[in-house]
């Protein structure tokens, strides 16, 4: 069974392309306010959920927030895949905070992969926020995505990172 998003059934959310705009705890930038330190938000969610999900090769969308979830478990797979080979913790931040900087396709670009979840955008405003929601939730992830694959010995997880070999819904983000 496919653990799904807890904040799918939120009222007076806002959207961009089907996307949720949810709330983060975030010290980047983005067109959402911050939410509460002391609750969970959608990357908390989604980093704890990783491990379970990333095992099926089906997912069932029941609400919005499914599809950014969907979304976070792809970009987390993407990033295990690229500090898999890191040989030192320095080096795997340093490319964790790049994946996260990166430019990027959103819906209606080539090389998006999940084409068929996200609506394309209506107008270049829309474009816009989703791309800067996206980019601030990439940030937030990576950063603690860090604090997750890296002991405090400053060696890797070998829990999480033997998760990097798994694909996803039989869906790759490009790397």
């Amino acid at each position: 069974m496919v653990y799904h998003s807890s904040y799918s059934h939120l009222e007076e959310v806002e959207f961009a392309c089907g996307c949720p705009l949810l709330p983060l705890k975030a010290t980047a930038r983005g067109p959402t306010h911050n939410a509460s330190t002391e609750e969970t938000d959608i990357v908390d969610e989604a980093i704890t959920l990783f491990r379970a999900n990333v095992l099926f090769r089906r997912f069932d969308i029941r609400g919005p927030a499914d599809k950014l979830l969907v979304y976070l478990t792809l970009y987390i797979n993407m990033a295990l895949k690229r500090i898999d080979s890191c040989p030192s913790e320095a080096e795997g931040i340093r490319l964790l905070i790049n994946l996260g900087l990166e430019p990027f396709p959103i819906p209606g670009d080539p090389g998006f992969p999940l084409a068929g979840l996200f609506a394309t955008p209506t107008s270049r405003l829309e474009a816009e926020t989703l791309r800067t929601y996206l980019q601030s939730v990439r940030e937030e992830t990576s950063n603690r995505l860090l604090q997750v694959v890296y002991l405090p010995d400053g060696s890797p997880n070998k829990w999480w990172l033997s998760f990097s070999k798994r694909k996803f819904m039989n869906v790759a983000m490009p790397l």
